[in-house]
């Protein structure tokens, strides 16, 4: 099995403990503890990860992260089509749709070598 680590919603590696499934059956109210407690455990089945069970607090953690992640990512695209919206953008579209590919294949190369 291979060893899991993750970064807590506190910043702080940890290593996440594995337990065979089996075991976390038996000793579901210590695993309970642990992990509110902070710890993460990882519930194997034939030495494969198969779960992973965290903290509420980290499962809040990672859901706001997510959340934050996709509204700046709405943002972001909100800001290039509305950007894309212009006559000039218009213009330009309407321009590189026409173009021929030996056009097309010149400005990719210049727009290359700005880079």
């Amino acid at each position: 099995m291979s060893a899991l680590t993750f970064r807590n919603h506190l910043g702080n590696l940890t290593d996440v403990i594995g337990i065979p499934a089996s075991e976390a059956k038996n000793r579901f109210g210590a695993m309970l503890e642990r992990t509110a407690r902070g710890d993460a455990v990882a519930i194997t089945k034939h030495d494969t990860t198969k779960a992973v069970l965290i903290s509420l607090e980290e499962f809040q953690a990672l859901v706001a992260t997510r959340q934050t992640s996709l509204s700046a990512l709405d943002a972001e695209f909100d800001g290039l089509l509305a950007a894309m919206q212009t006559p000039q953008s218009r213009k330009a579209m309407k321009a590189a749709f026409a173009a021929s590919p030996e056009t097309l294949g010149k400005a990719a190369v210049a727009a290359a070598r700005k880079k």
